[in-house]
């Protein structure tokens, strides 16, 4: 097996071992059964050394911290638009996530954005909490790490009236003037097992068309597993299937690929190897 250096940008696996976070991630993780320890180490023999355990709501922010810090691991802490009518009125919830941005090993703000596909949460609370993150990224110079469904028209509104921002829009399966609006702001874009079974030729043409030095790999995990292994548990280590489907592709070698989305990804998330 080729020996390469690989991260896996965004996934969940905070909720294993846990009762706390999102529901659906706890029973998938339970259903694995395996320990954090153990993910982590399946992934290090896939080559990927590195991950980011992406915070959606507060508890699942302070589990995302547990996680990085009894590891040798990053996280993010985030609001993810299906909680932010939870949190838009809530000043004592906001100042304490606030406070979570400052724990060691929080390389990010996110996952955050807006989803008007489920409207889970009203856009006008979606787009407050949105704004509130952007705010604290701002304020503390760290990345922002997006969820965008349906939602691109507002967002890049949102999005114009902070300057500086810095980040990803993650599991990115839009069209091309998107994903143009995106490179014009210098954000990356991050891409998952979807491209390894989307039979969308116009989503292929644009993972093809992303420029590789702002290119991220990404799991989502316990979601969205790439091929071969679709029904089963997504698990950091198929990053490693993500990023051999896409220099194929993209007619890369393997090497330069990793080399490049690992290189991306220090620079955006500043993690100390």
């Amino acid at each position: 097996m080729t020996m390469i250096d690989l991260v896996d940008t965004h996934c969940h696996i905070q909720s294993i071992g846990h009762n706390d976070g999102e529901e659906t991630t706890i029973d998938l993780w339970s259903k694995l059964g395996l320990t954090q320890e153990e993910v982590i180490k399946r992934a290090h023999h896939q080559g990927v050394n590195k991950l980011i355990v992406v915070g959606c709501n507060l508890s699942d922010s302070y589990l995302a911290i547990q996680t990085a810090q009894n590891n040798d691991i990053w996280c993010s802490v985030g609001i993810h638009p299906h909680e932010a009518k939870k949190y838009v009125n809530d000043s004592n919830k906001k100042q304490e996530f606030t406070s979570l941005v400052h724990q060691e090993k929080v390389v990010a703000i996110g996952e955050c954005g807006l989803d008007f596909y489920y409207n889970y949460s009203d856009h006008r609370s979606q787009r407050e909490i949105l704004e509130f993150q952007l705010d604290l990224a701002i304020k503390n110079n760290l990345p922002v790490i997006f969820h965008v469904r349906q939602a691109f028209d507002d967002f890049w509104p949102i999005i114009n009236n902070f300057k500086n921002i810095r980040g990803v829009i993650h599991s990115f399966t839009d069209n091309l003037g998107n994903l143009e609006e995106a490179l014009k702001r210098e954000l990356y874009i991050g891409l998952n097992g979807i491209s390894t079974f989307t039979k969308d030729h116009h989503q292929k043409e644009i993972f093809k068309s992303i420029p590789i030095n702002k290119l991220l790999l990404e799991t989502d995990s316990p979601f969205l597993t790439p091929v071969p292994f679709r029904g089963s548990i997504n698990e950091p280590k198929n990053v490693r299937l993500v990023a051999e489907y896409l220099a194929s592709l993209r007619g890369e070698s393997l090497e330069t690929l990793a080399d490049q989305t690992t290189s991306n990804a220090n620079k955006l998330f500043n993690m100390i190897f």
